[in-house]
């Protein structure tokens, strides 16, 4: 064990924090082995977008992971948090473009090729941004196996699945209603979709019968969709409509002949009863076209303007149309009234452009199938949400799912193995490019320009990064994985894909649990964003304070599932406690500096322990049980604050303070017992601080004895119970009671510390005399205490004393020269009417009959014991009161 190291004077975090990463990454601390017999923790970290910069979001994720990483890694636990980027094929070719804009050039005239060498250039630039600003916070990820959604072997592995599932025929290509991005220029699945309410309107259109004998009213939000309709649709209950079904009206503004037909997915209550059905932009009037045999017409180009079908208003942006359609309608008196209503509007969840529905031919998978196992797993209980909540949302979203659109008008992404002759038409999907078509042998062969949607390959991120499809050891040894960590916004878009993905390919979980947490919002509630201005930098945060006051805020402040407020105060906070280790840390190693603490857990002689030791030895082993049992249950920020309130309160409020009258007495055997059970204490404080805070805990581990070679693979603290000792606990809280109250009276009489007063304790109860007898050294030292006397009754304590009632004794400080009484009956005047509101608390408990037959009975014995207590206390107050008035 190598001796004591002076730490520098002050904490300064910008001293070690790049230091240690680079040591820990270079000695391969973050690279597990795979160790037979022993069962693996493994982590897939949610992969991050090249184009990304770290947000708090990713923050609070990768501060998570990494707490559970660390945490099973120093239990001995062969441990991979395995890290990689996503392509992010939407969010990278927007930027690229842009980039191309502004150098006077654009997508199309650079050409396919080109573009996507401008495209791997500006991932090398930049895509590796966002790992050194992950590794900047502390994520201790094995970066020997990073990964890439492009990289050969995930393309491999996206190429493998594509291919499998259109084998088993559950990928398609054909016509459908697909969510199109007029801004983006392609596809996006229902899950990319985001719904805001908006203000609106209803306008109601007449649309005459062909024989002229009336009209049908119908009503749209959209009516310049209307130049696309095909049919008007009815319930087949509706007695308004019946013997309207199999006649004709004329389209307005069209002069198109159009059917009348009855459906059940017509909804009589709403607006008239009587809809407008346009196959070709509506996925719902799509439905009912195939069912009727409609004809769908698409009126709306790729970018948002009306094609040639929309007679008239062809060349028209939508909004443009909308507008002349309706002054069109109104001068044909055709409106018959509009309604202003709060509507809810799709968006691109990339650019927040409106989203137009409109027919399209794409590729698909068929979910239902798929989605079956995916359910059963986790009502069976293989997989588990935490906070279980989320299953709802989870199963909502299965259990109503719609095909997903797969395919992409992008260039940037997973290409679409399916090939087309250029000859004859034939269409092969295949693992590998074909020179030759399989049915006419043409040469000439063109592959399908559209890449696939980003979520289909991170979907398969569990296993692919792990080797599949080949059956790597990597595979076999860390899949599946332990835990996913990931916000509630993306369960459907991602975690649901990779349970599906998993059960299909791999016939196995891709996890045990799915751990969410929330959003991180600012000090008001709000979501952080460019637009409102009030995002926080991490890198800033990480900059002016520490990583490890960041982690540790995150830590705190977080519970599954629920978001949290990121207040700068809470930082602060967590700078002040890492200043206080380091502090206390400090004044450690100057004592233990020139002692000999070799085999220093066995040498602490339990025999020759001292109240205060057995005290903190005690609560330490609780400490140790609570911190693991939070652990296991996900519960992260309640261990952090353990742990925070622990050492700063217990260990060096109290216990560093209690022995220093010990360690000045250098020869003394109980000054080097003190000095055991500080670094005894010290080192399971720092281990078990260490997945929260791993910076300052490594550089002080550094400076105190110890064995090993980092505190990254140090042993995990165990508790099992040798050191706990109750009686010691409930002394030791005696007595800082007494001094706690001591301080109290001192502060309110405003006595200057400088101050010693005498100290009598009374108490009719001898173990409670002998306990303050014997440990009267305490008092003296931690409540300036110039002498305390401890007795059996208070005869001869003068009147002017002033006092303190604790459990089992009152204090009385003879104050003459500085007494106020005013002061000190207004004090116990405080302390009467507290006493009250506790009784009046506690007989109102006990008086309730439902608390008294229901409650368990420890818990009613409690409270009786709290009434005991406090009676008692009442008493001396009010003969305290007595004495002086």
């Amino acid at each position: 064990m190598q001796k004591a190291k002076k730490l520098d004077d002050k904490y300064n975090p910008k001293g070690f924090e790049e230091r240690l990463y680079k040591w820990w990454v270079e000695s391969g601390f973050f690279t597990p082995e795979r160790e037979e017999g022993k069962q693996p923790f493994t982590i897939v970290i949610p992969p991050p977008n090249i184009t990304g910069q770290l947000h708090m979001g990713h923050a609070l994720d990768n501060t998570i992971q990494d707490i559970l990483i660390r945490w099973n890694r120093m239990k001995g636990i062969p441990t991979l948090w395995l890290p990689g980027t996503d392509h992010a094929s939407i969010a990278t070719e927007a930027k690229i473009v842009e980039r191309l804009s502004e150098e006077g050039t654009s997508k199309g005239e650079l050409g396919r090729d080109k573009f996507l060498e401008r495209a791997w250039r500006w991932k090398e630039e930049f895509g590796g941004r966002i790992v050194e600003q992950l590794k900047k916070l502390g994520s201790s990820c094995d970066w020997t196996r990073e990964r890439f959604t492009m990289d050969e072997g995930c393309s491999k592995a996206v190429t493998e699945f594509f291919v499998s599932l259109y084998e088993r025929d559950l990928i398609y290509r054909g016509d459908r209603i697909i969510n199109w991005c007029p801004t983006c220029k392609t596809s996006i699945s229902d899950a990319e979709v985001e719904h805001q309410d908006l203000e609106g309107k209803f306008w109601y259109i007449k649309y005459p019968l062909k024989d002229g004998e009336g009209y049908v009213e119908v009503a749209t939000t959209r009516p310049e969709t209307m130049l696309g309709d095909t049919c008007v649709a009815v319930h087949p209950d509706d007695e308004r409509y019946k013997a309207l079904v199999g006649r004709t009206v004329i389209l307005p503004l069209m002069e198109r002949e159009i059917p009348i037909v009855a459906d059940e997915y017509v909804d009589m209550s709403k607006g008239t009863g009587a809809v407008k059905v346009t196959p070709g932009h509506d996925p719902n009037d799509f439905e009912i076209g195939e069912r009727h045999g409609i004809a769908k017409i698409r009126i709306i180009n790729d970018d948002g303007t009306m094609n040639e079908n929309a007679g008239a208003f062809a060349g028209m942006d939508r909004y443009e149309a909308r507008k002349a359609v309706v002054k069109e309608l109104e001068a044909r008196g055709l409106i018959t009234r509009i309604e202003n209503i709060q509507h809810s509007v799709g968006h691109c969840y990339r650019c927040d452009s409106v989203i137009e529905p409109l027919i399209s031919t794409q590729w698909f998978v068929r979910m239902q199938p798929l989605a079956q196992p995916a359910i059963k797993a986790v009502k069976d209980g293989d997989i588990r949400f935490v906070p279980q909540r989320f299953e709802k949302i989870y199963f909502h979203w299965m259990e109503n799912i719609k095909d997903w659109c797969i395919s992409r008008q992008l260039w940037w992404g997973h290409r679409i193995p399916a090939y087309y002759c250029c000859e004859c038409g034939e269409m092969m999907v295949r693992r590998e490019q074909p020179t030759e078509c399989a049915k006419c042998g043409s040469k000439r062969i063109e592959q399908d320009p559209d890449t696939l949607d980003t979520w289909f390959s991170s979907g398969l991120w569990p296993f692919s990064t792990l080797g599949w499809p080949e059956k790597t050891k990597d595979l076999e040894y860390f899949y599946p994985t332990s835990v996913l960590v990931t916000g509630y916004d993306i369960i459907f878009f991602w975690v649901a894909r990779m349970i599906v993905s998993a059960l299909d390919q791999m016939k196995e979980k891709p996890f045990s649990d799915v751990l969410i947490h929330g959003l991180v919002r600012d000090a008001e509630g709000r979501k952080m964003s460019k637009s409102l201005g009030n995002g926080i930098d991490p890198l800033e945060i990480i900059e002016e304070y520490s990583a490890d006051a960041l982690r540790f805020t995150l830590a705190t402040g977080n519970a599954p599932g629920n978001d949290m407020r990121f207040r700068m105060e809470r930082v602060e906070a967590s700078g002040n406690f890492a200043n206080k280790l380091w502090n206390a840390s400090r004044f450690v190693l100057m004592n233990l500096e020139g002692h000999d603490l070799a085999d220093i857990d066995r040498g602490l002689d339990r025999e020759g322990l001292e109240l205060s030791d057995r005290w903190l030895l005690s609560r330490l082993d609780s400490l140790i049980a609570e911190v693991e049992d939070s652990m296991q249950k996900y519960e992260l920020g309640i261990a952090a604050q353990k742990l925070y309130d622990f050492i700063w309160g217990e260990y060096c409020d109290w216990y560093i303070e209690l022995v220093k009258h010990r360690l000045y007495d250098r020869g003394s055997k109980t000054g080097d017992t003190a000095r055991r059970v500080l670094h005894y204490g010290l080192d399971r404080l720092l281990r078990l601080l260490h997945p929260f805070m791993p910076f300052i805990t490594e550089e002080i581990w550094q400076h105190l004895p110890h064995e090993g070679e980092t505190i990254t693979l140090a042993e995990w603290p165990k508790s099992d119970g040798s050191f706990r000792d109750e009686k010691a606990e409930q002394q030791m809280e005696a007595i800082m009671e007494a001094i706690r109250a001591i301080r109290n009276i001192r502060a309110e009489m405003d006595v200057a510390p400088s101050k010693k007063a005498n100290v009598i304790i009374v108490s009719e109860r001898k173990e409670t005399r002998d306990l303050f007898a014997n440990n009267s050294v305490y008092i003296e030292r931690l409540a300036a205490a110039s002498r305390v006397t401890v007795r059996e009754d208070k005869g001869g304590i003068p009147s002017d004393a002033v006092s303190a009632v604790i459990e089992g004794a009152q204090i009385y400080i003879p104050m003459e020269e500085l007494l106020d009484i005013e002061k000190e009956i207004e004090r116990l005047e405080r302390e009467k009417e507290r006493l009250e509101k506790e009784l009046e608390r506690v007989n109102g408990k006990l008086s309730n009959k439902g608390f008294v037959e229901k409650a368990p009975a420890e818990v009613v014995d409690a409270e009786k014991e709290k009434l005991k207590k406090y009676q008692d206390m009442m008493a001396k107050v009010q003969e305290r009161l007595k004495s002086l008035v």
